[in-house]
């Protein structure tokens, strides 16, 4: 497996905290953006200045926006805690974020690192779509966009019964990517639901003697009594998925490609991500959606960002 480039777009949360330690354990990482989403800004940030601490990188963090493109929407604290890392209490990290905005960095790196990045998009997509309005040359300059978010057969995770968190958060915004990206790779809720981690190995993986397990450990430990709480059978980690695809283009075991778009107006279903699956509206695909990994490459990547063994 060749040691790829990344450039996240991320809003530190729990999953999001695996992935970026998978990220720094597998990949080289060029910089983190970090919008609102999970929980406020604030808080995001500061996670993921801890997580480039705990992962012992100098990685640049740029600090983004606070709010989506239009509408206010409602953060994930229930599950993540107000501070989106369990509401541990953890050390502040040493560091501080870099100066320039994150949808600057964003545009910047694209430049100067022109077609090696591979962009991984954790969070909603609020910084995409205010640089393609700013560029909309970015996907050519771009390797590989893989995306987090939404809910292909309308299994959703938020109130809207058919929306994914990432996009139910900042519509609007993904409209624009989905719309403005010519390809890009969709790991979406339903393919998270089917590659969830079993409990007893990810106990065995946090006890790892390893400064990353450990504090792993500390701010997933309520969202692993969350969703034990709620009788799913194993841990749902979409942004370490994700992250998975990015790092590991070939542990996809199968994909479709089809036209995806974004519901902007339904009362029920503003979020939702409309999949044109049998190609009759004659629109170009424009994603290709991640059905099957293979799992146990997928676990590998998890554990060793956790210093541990499979």
């Amino acid at each position: 497996m060749d040691r790829c480039c990344l450039l996240i777009d991320t809003d530190p949360g729990v999953d999001d905290a695996l992935a970026i330690l998978m990220a720094h354990a597998h990949a080289e990482v060029v910089g983190l953006g970090v919008t609102a989403g999970n929980v406020g800004l604030a808080h995001t940030l500061a996670n993921a200045l801890k997580l480039v601490e705990v992962a012992a990188a100098d990685t640049p963090v740029f600090a983004g926006c606070p709010m989506p493109l239009v509408r206010a929407a409602a953060d994930a604290a229930f599950v993540h805690g107000a501070d989106g890392f369990g509401d541990t209490g953890y050390d502040p990290a040493q560091r501080v974020p870099a100066a320039e905005h994150a949808v600057s960095a964003i545009l910047r790196l694209a430049r100067e690192r022109d077609g090696e990045l591979t962009l991984v998009a954790l969070g909603p997509l609020t910084h995409l779509a205010l640089a393609l309005r700013l560029d909309p040359d970015l996907p050519k300059r771009i390797d590989r966009l893989v995306v987090m978010g939404g809910a292909v057969n309308g299994r959703g995770n938020t109130e809207r019964v058919p929306a994914e968190f990432n996009i139910g958060f900042d519509p609007e915004a993904a409209h624009v990517v989905f719309e403005g990206w010519p390809q890009f790779d969709l790991v979406d809720w339903e393919a998270t639901l089917r590659h969830g981690l079993d409990f007893a190995k990810v106990e065995r993986w946090l006890m790892a003697d390893d400064p990353r397990a450990r504090f792993y450990a500390a701010i997933s430990r309520r969202t692993r009594a969350w969703t034990r709480a709620r009788g799913r059978p194993a841990l749902m980690v979409a942004d370490a998925l994700a992250m998975a695809v990015a790092i590991d283009p070939a542990i996809v075991v199968t994909a479709e490609h089809h036209h995806v778009a974004v519901e902007l107006d339904g009362a029920l279903t503003r979020g939702a991500t409309v999949v044109d699956w049998e190609d009759r509206m004659g629109r170009r695909p424009n994603a290709r959606i991640v059905q099957t990994v293979d799992n146990g490459r997928f676990e590998a990547l998890v554990a060793g960002a956790l210093g541990a063994a499979c």
